[in-house]
């Protein structure tokens, strides 16, 4: 039977030991490491003036690259579109076949080439050109076909790769994926982006429900049990019979829908465990908890539940800024979005 210590010690073809092979991995992230500072060194007003045509942009921004690069382009494509930017990827060697029809004059094209002599890339921009279109290239050299043929050239400098034959693209992806973000994120800046301007473009899982509005799934109308304060409670739930959503609390208000107070089951339980059913036939008012825990319209739903679970409450009233009844969220509705999703 192997032990911990023969896994460590055994050969693994190629690399020799485990322990060998975890350091090769670590050198690997090390050398990707340092050729991102290299990155960062170089960096220059460059990026500012790409960043500058994406966001003065009126048309799209289209994302191009061939290969590794490709790939990268399409993840830059998508930073971009989630934050606020209209962009799309674009392969070049399918451009060249009737896709160049997406680009239109006053677009930005976004190319990465490493080398800046990618040829599927550099076939394409006479015709980027002809349209009339702005190019920035993302590149190893500003003296290479795409840095001279750019608008604007965000030169990264000589990178060497992480491979140990220098062939595969590792390191090189690794800066145009940071630079790729630096740019996205620098165009977001300057639209003074915002959280909820992200949950707008983000509405599903985890991140969505984070940044959705209270207003988005709060309950409204005849799924909000309601209730005057003199009316007494057995009232109330005479008059709230019948099929509705269920929830498990009456919010009490006045005449102009402020919100008072709430009276959840719980609290009707407890009416009858401390028999008390003589207050059944009292004002509502009188056994409410007065001015309870609420969510203003426009306050993120992640801190709605945030507010639920540290006060271990179950549902919690939606009001305007002026104090006035807008809708419920009740904890059943959250099932699937525990309190545990809205954490970071």
């Amino acid at each position: 039977m192997a032990t911990i210590s023969d896994a460590t010690t055994s050969p693994i073809a190629g690399v020799g030991t485990e322990a060998e092979a975890l350091a090769f991995a670590r050198r690997v992230l090390r050398d990707e490491a340092v050729a991102l500072a290299g990155v960062h060194e170089r960096l220059d007003g460059s990026i500012v003036k790409a960043a500058r045509l994406v966001h003065d942009c009126n048309g799209g921004v289209i994302v191009t690259g061939m290969g590794k690069a490709g790939l990268v382009g399409q993840k830059t494509a998508a930073t971009l579109a989630s934050t606020g930017t209209r962009a799309y990827p674009l392969h070049p060697a399918e451009a060249v076949h009737g896709d160049l029809g997406r680009i239109r004059a006053g677009d930005v094209v976004l190319a990465f080439s490493q080398s800046g002599e990618t040829e599927e890339v550099l076939r394409i921009l006479p015709t980027v050109r002809r349209i009339g279109a702005t190019l920035v290239a993302v590149t190893e050299r500003a003296s290479s076909s795409l840095g001279r043929a750019a608008d604007v050239c965000i030169a990264m400098g000589t990178i060497a790769e992480a491979c140990p034959m220098g062939l595969a693209p590792s390191a090189s992806t690794t800066a145009m994926m940071a630079v790729g973000d630096a740019l996205a994120l620098l165009v977001a800046q300057m639209r003074e982006f915002t959280p909820e301007d992200f949950a707008l473009y983000h509405p599903a899982g985890n991140l969505g429900r984070k940044l959705t509005r209270v207003e988005d799934v709060m309950r409204t109308g005849r799924d909000v049990r309601t209730a005057a304060p003199e009316e007494t409670v057995r009232e109330v739930f005479v008059r709230l019979a019948g099929p509705r959503r269920r929830s498990g609390a009456v919010l009490v208000v006045d005449g102009r829908k402020n919100l008072l107070g709430i009276f959840t089951d719980s609290d009707l339980v407890r009416l009858f465990e401390r028999r008390r059913e003589a207050e059944l036939d009292r004002p509502i008012a009188e056994v409410m908890t007065a001015s309870p825990f609420r969510a203003v319209e426009g306050s993120m739903l992640g801190d709605a539940v945030e507010l639920m679970k540290g006060r271990k409450i179950s549902e919690l009233p939606v009001v305007d800024a002026e104090g006035r009844l807008l809708g419920l969220i009740d904890v059943t509705d959250l099932i699937g979005a525990s309190p545990e999703d809205f954490e970071e």
